[in-house]
C-alpha cells in the first residue's frame, strides 16, 4: 500500500473517530440535559422531542426515523459519498440518545436553566466536532442545503430561523407552556453562538487573498458552489516581474473552510492569505447605514 494511501486511510479513520465522539456527545446532551426539561432546540432534534411526547417510542428513534427520508433525498441530490458520514453520525446520535435515556435516567439534569445553557453548549461543541469531520447531523442541515439550491435568493440564516421557529411554535402547543417554548428559543440562540465560536472563533468574517496559477478555475468554483462575490486584483511580482491575477473575496466565516478546501483541491501550491474581518458592509451583507441608525 502506497504512503499516500496509508495517510488517506489514517485521515479517514481519524475523521470517523471525531464523528463518533461528536455524535455521542450530542446524544449525551440531548438525553441528559435537553430532553428531560422539555426543551425543543429547533430542527429535527426539537421535533423528535415533541413527537416523543405524543407517541413515546424514544427521542433517538424519532430522530432516526425522521432522518430516513431526508437522507434518501440527500443521496439522490448529492450522492452517497457526501451522505455516508452523515448517515453514520445520525445512527450514533440516535443510539446514544435512547441508550442514555433508558439506562442512565438517574443522571438526567432536570433544571431548565442548566438544560438550556449547559445542554445547548455541549450540543454546539458536539456539532462542531461533527462538522469539522466533513459530516453533518442530518435533518435541517440537509434540508437547508437543498432549499438554498432551489431558492438561492433566500439567505441561509433566514432559512434556519424559519425552520427553527416552526418547531418552537409546535413545541409551545404540545407542551401547553409558552415558557418552555421561550426557553427553547434561548437554546437555539446559545447553540448558534457557541457553534460559531467552536468553528470560527470570535471573528465575524474572513478576507481571503489567493495567488494561484489557476485563478479562473478557482474563481468559477467559488462563485458556483459558495455563491459569494469575488474580485480580481491585477498584480506584478517584484522579483520575477510576472503579472498575476489575484483573487480577493470577503466571505462569511462559516464558508471559509469550504473556500480553503476548494483552493487546496485545485492548486495545492497556491499562496493564500486568510485574515479576520469583524464586519462586512455592502451588497449581500449588512447595510452600513442601517447598522448606524
Amino acid at each position: 500500500m502506497s504512503s499516500n494511501r496509508v495517510i488517506s486511510v489514517r485521515k479517514r479513520v481519524m475523521e470517523y473517530l471525531m464523528i463518533t465522539c461528536g455524535a455521542s456527545l450530542y446524544g449525551f446532551a440531548t438525553a441528559l440535559f435537553i430532553d428531560p426539561n422539555d426543551i425543543a432546540p429547533g430542527g429535527i432534534t426539537g421535533l423528535a422531542i415533541v413527537l416523543n411526547r405524543l407517541i413515546p417510542i424514544g427521542t433517538g428513534l424519532w430522530f432516526y426515523l425522521m432522518n430516513i427520508p431526508i437522507l434518501i433525498l440527500a443521496i439522490w441530490k448529492f450522492g452517497i459519498r457526501f451522505t455516508i458520514s452523515t448517515i453514520y453520525a445520525t445512527t450514533v446520535i440516535s443510539f446514544v440518545t435512547d441508550f442514555l435515556s433508558k439506562y442512565c435516567s438517574s443522571w438526567q439534569i432536570k433544571d431548565l436553566i442548566l438544560g438550556v445553557t449547559i445542554g445547548s453548549a455541549i450540543s454546539a461543541i458536539a456539532m462542531g466536532l461533527v462538522f469539522k469531520s466533513h459530516a453533518t447531523s442530518g435533518g435541517t442541515d440537509v434540508i437547508i442545503k437543498i432549499l438554498r439550491i432551489k431558492y438561492p435568493h433566500i439567505r441561509t440564516g433566514m432559512l434556519y430561523l424559519l425552520t427553527d421557529m416552526v418547531v418552537l411554535i409546535v413545541a409551545g402547543i404540545v407542551f401547553h407552556d409558552v415558557t418552555k417554548a421561550l426557553y427553547s428559543f434561548i437554546s437555539v440562540m446559545v447553540t448558534s453562538f457557541v457553534l460559531d465560536l467552536v468553528l470560527y472563533g470570535r471573528d465575524g468574517a474572513k478576507l481571503i487573498y489567493i495567488i494561484s496559477d489557476k485563478p479562473d478555475i478557482i474563481t468559477a468554483r467559488l462563485l458556483d458552489e459558495l455563491d459569494i462575490g469575488v474580485t480580481h486584483v491585477f498584480a506584478q511580482g517584484a522579483y520575477s516581474g510576472e503579472k498575476k491575477k489575484v483573487i480577493m473575496c470577503a466571505i462569511r466565516k462559516r464558508l471559509s473552510p469550504q473556500a480553503e478546501d476548494i483552493v487546496r483541491q485545485e492548486d495545492p501550491n497556491a499562496f493564500m492569505i486568510v485574515s479576520s474581518a469583524s464586519e462586512i458592509f455592502g451588497e449581500g451583507y449588512k447595510s452600513y447605514f442601517d447598522e448606524r441608525m
